[in-house]
């Protein structure tokens, strides 16, 4: 049997995370991040109740000896206090900040909303960090032309049936490695997203003549998985991650502003600007638990601004002098 590490083990926080994987639907990934969090906010306790010499290495502090007798003493200036830690000692960003209170107020909600270990809740007035505008970047329409152009080498096919299916589905990395062949009938492709939740996504032409060419390559081996590896195993993120990189950088892209996810960003963006979707049909295409998640998608150009403006039928209206 293997012992607990006791630098980062905590029955609270197992049965923390055990709940919001097993009932709320989080992915392992998601658990991960939040048990960082955790783990982070346990030893600050450790340091701020003067548990541990202020000499001791913070990241090797233990944290299993924090129980619900620590945690019902914890007030909105704690709570603070810690992120300010975050921010001068942890360098963390606006957004790494922001992360920690959802962290936190995930927590406290389960711990005196679920479990009721004690009241009042500390994180009710806790407020969100104050978070500055993102204009990710996106390609316009001509630069995705150019990298679906550019795509040639040994997998041609499978590359440009994946980046055909990032542009135009819009689709994560992990739903793009997990598509299986039996998913897709005729033009519809079934997906699991974020917390094994299953969606639908129907695929245009592009999408199916670039799957068709591929299938026609592939190589017969006993997987169901759609898109191999050099191995004939299934490809990994890490793969798509790669080849994605590659293709970018033929094309003249820069490889640091442009990601796989921002592939996706594409895809929502075109959406918007040509295709006269509303924001309701996207928010279910890329899977969206919240439309205000779409929303970032949204851009909006100097372009459609003026048009929108020569619009308005008083547009045409002078004075008569």
């Amino acid at each position: 049997m293997t012992e607990p590490n006791l630098l980062t083990e905590s029955k609270i926080i197992d049965e923390f995370l055990n709940y919001i994987v097993t009932i709320r639907g989080f992915s392992e990934k998601s658990a991960q991040a939040y048990r960082y969090d955790l783990v982070l906010f346990f030893r600050f306790l450790k340091r701020y109740f003067a548990m541990v010499p202020q000499t001791d290495v913070f990241d090797e502090i233990p944290i299993n000896d924090i129980s619900i007798a620590e945690l019902k003493t914890i007030d909105l200036g704690i709570l603070y206090a810690f992120l300010s830690f975050s921010s001068k000692e942890r360098h963390n960003s606006d957004f790494a900040r922001s992360r920690k209170v959802s962290t936190l107020r995930s927590f406290f909600n389960y711990l005196c909303n679920k479990q009721k270990y004690f009241g009042p809740n500390p994180v009710t007035d806790l407020e969100m960090p104050k978070l500055p505008a993102r204009n990710a970047r996106y390609l316009e329409w001509d630069e995705a032309v150019d990298l679906l152009k550019g795509i040639k080498g040994r997998h041609q096919e499978r590359d440009f049936a994946i980046i055909t299916l990032f542009l135009n589905c819009g689709m994560r990395l992990s739903e793009l490695t997990q598509i299986k062949i039996t998913d897709i009938k005729n033009d519809s492709l079934r997906l699991i997203g974020k917390g094994d939740k299953e969606r639908t996504v129907y695929l245009n032409r592009a999408c199916l003549k670039s799957i068709q060419r591929y299938l026609l390559v592939r190589p017969e081996v006993n997987s169901n998985y759609l898109f191999l590896s050099q191995q004939h195993s299934p490809i990994s993120n890490r793969a798509v991650q790669h080849l994605v990189k590659k293709h970018l950088a033929i094309c003249g892209l820069n490889t640091d502003e442009i990601s796989v996810h921002k592939l996706r960003h594409t895809a929502a963006t075109l959406m918007f600007k040509y295709g006269n979707a509303d924001i309701r049909s996207v928010q279910e295409i890329l899977g969206h638990e919240n439309v205000s998640t779409t929303q970032i998608y949204t851009h909006v150009d100097e372009e459609l601004l003026r048009d929108t403006l020569n619009q308005n039928p008083l547009s045409q209206f002078e004075s008569e002098e």
